[in-house]
């Protein structure tokens, strides 16, 4: 009997936790460059607060507030660049000052250049006098800590550091991040029908598009390809070379596409059937065989050798395991959309087709099958028919992933 889709992802899910408890621990540190999409392994409190003093927010001048009731007349003082200290300000004078720089002693408020009579820069060695309006205390001032307190939580551990996050860890001086390590993944094509892109095709060859395309979704979701090979079809070669790789490389997942079905010569199953890997259908379509265990000390998934197969299986079992358990990738945007034309389903089967979302209704591209690239490269949504469900019309509202 078919697994249904929720208990396979239930298994992945549980395998991914294996890895993460067995080879995930501890934490790297890595600088900020490195950093981008890892996730934080530990609460980052704030070293200084932000801004660490108090600057203009605006080129104008600064005064003190009370000596500019009902508007005044002011000797301009030293100009304030950004990036200097600020000299005190001199009683009864406006300091020009620039976007940044350093609020000097005794001001409390600045006043934008467009209020200033005349609304231009002057020098203090001029002698020159500008009249400036009323302006309360604390206008235009960033404040010492007002985006961040020295101390303060910063980022949470967990976070998924992007533009942002890392940002915020460069303005506050730090150079490098603490992250939780990477899943390690061996990554396996395998067939003596599928050649390397780039290679020589003979008669009855074809390109392999499954390790180009898992080695993409597994970068994307945070992990660390180790190794991407296509192994030979025949299993003791097969499970020779893969402890051969095992040993030569530290891998945390070992997965495969290809040779998992119930043909003669499906060299991942016969391999490792007889060790305690499980493989057995899944209620999906497509993407209904499915491979799952352990092999040694690392965790293993089989995907199905169709493309389209391939790419589905990892979007509805790994990737939501690795958000599960490591905090990345983010979930894919969920919507329920109107079909923009009907479709039928087999019953018995949770259908995912690939579709292309305009914003108000998603449109299937291709058919059911498994082997179109093509279709499937236009597409920027999977759209989901489940079980129990033989006829969609048109009009109806269907669960999609954006992709």
């Amino acid at each position: 009997m078919a697994k249904s889709v929720a208990e396979h992802r239930a298994d992945v899910e549980e395998l991914i936790r294996y890895a993460a408890r067995a080879s995930l621990a501890g934490t790297e540190s890595v600088a900020l460059e490195a950093a981008y999409g890892r996730v934080l392994a530990a609460d980052v409190a704030a070293p200084m607060s932000l801004p660490p003093f108090a600057n203009s927010q605006m080129d104008g001048y600064a005064v003190r507030s009370a000596e500019t009731s009902g508007g005044a007349d002011l000797a301009v003082a030293a100009t304030i660049p950004a990036g200097y200290a600020a000299p005190a300000l001199p009683p009864g004078s406006a300091a020009p000052i620039m976007t940044g720089a350093m609020l000097p002693e005794g001001a409390d408020a600045v006043v934008p250049i467009e209020e200033a009579v005349p609304d231009t820069f002057l020098t203090e060695r001029d002698g020159h006098t500008v009249r400036l309006p009323e302006s309360p205390a604390g206008r235009f001032i960033r404040a010492v800590g007002s985006d961040i307190a020295a101390g303060s939580l910063a980022l949470t551990a967990g976070t998924v550091l992007k533009a942002p996050q890392l940002g915020l860890l460069a303005a506050l001086g730090l150079a490098t991040a603490d992250v939780r390590p990477r899943l390690r993944v061996l990554l396996l094509s395998t067939g003596d029908e599928v050649v390397a892109a780039g290679g020589r095709l003979d008669a009855g060859q074809i390109y392999d598009a499954n390790n180009t395309m898992l080695a993409a979704s597994l970068r994307e979701a945070g992990c660390e390809v180790v190794e991407s090979r296509i192994l030979a079809d025949a299993a003791p070669e097969f499970r020779g070379l893969l402890d051969a790789e095992l040993r030569r490389q530290r891998a945390d997942l070992v997965l495969t596409s290809g040779g998992i079905s119930k043909g003669a010569f499906e060299v991942v199953r016969l391999a490792l059937e007889p060790e305690g890997v499980a493989f057995a259908p899944v209620a999906m379509q497509p993407g209904g065989p499915q491979g799952a265990g352990r092999i040694g000390g690392a965790v293993f998934l089989g995907f199905p050798g169709n493309p389209v197969s391939c790419l589905v299986s990892f979007e509805m079992f790994l990737r939501p395991a690795l958000t599960s358990v490591l905090g990345t990738p983010a979930p894919r945007t969920v919507l329920r959309v109107p079909l923009a034309e009907a479709a039928d389903s087999p019953a018995a089967k949770h259908q995912v087709r690939r579709g292309h979302y305009d914003g108000g209704r998603v449109r299937l591209v291709g058919g059911a099958e498994s082997h179109l690239v093509h279709a499937m490269a236009q597409s920027n949504a999977l759209v989901h028919l489940p079980a129990g469900v033989e006829h969609t019309e048109a009009g109806q509202d269907v669960e999609i992933w954006l992709l």
